[in-house]
């Protein structure tokens, strides 16, 4: 991969540009994560079972949580995702930064 001034402007307009996208996949994830416990809560407060434990069975085997759960899957994923690209972005930026420094410190021990 080359890393020159393009890319290194490219690197930096992807994390500027994706951060707000990464934001609101956190947020997505975030919201999903803390509505499973609600929806739990709900499932089983619906549910026919008499035992705390048939309630919680019958609920995690409700399709609505099955749904909710691949909803997870995905945004945890997509999070996951963005994550590691913006930390390449980041990486390339660096790359690019250090042989600019580097060569100009060449150039001086040359002149």
């Amino acid at each position: 991969m080359e890393h020159d001034e393009k890319s290194a402007t490219k690197a930096r307009d992807f994390i500027w540009s994706n951060s707000k996208v990464l934001a609101g996949a956190t947020s997505d994830r975030s919201y999903l994560e803390a509505f499973l416990k609600s929806k739990l809560a709900l499932l089983m407060k619906e549910s026919k079972e008499s035992s705390i434990a048939g309630k919680e069975m019958d609920a995690k085997s409700n399709p609505e949580y099955i749904a909710l759960l691949d909803a997870i899957k995905i945004a945890q994923h997509t999070e996951v995702e963005l994550k590691w690209k913006m930390e390449s972005a980041k990486i390339s930026f660096e790359i690019y930064r250090t042989e600019s420094a580097n060569n100009r410190a060449i150039d001086r021990v040359m002149t």
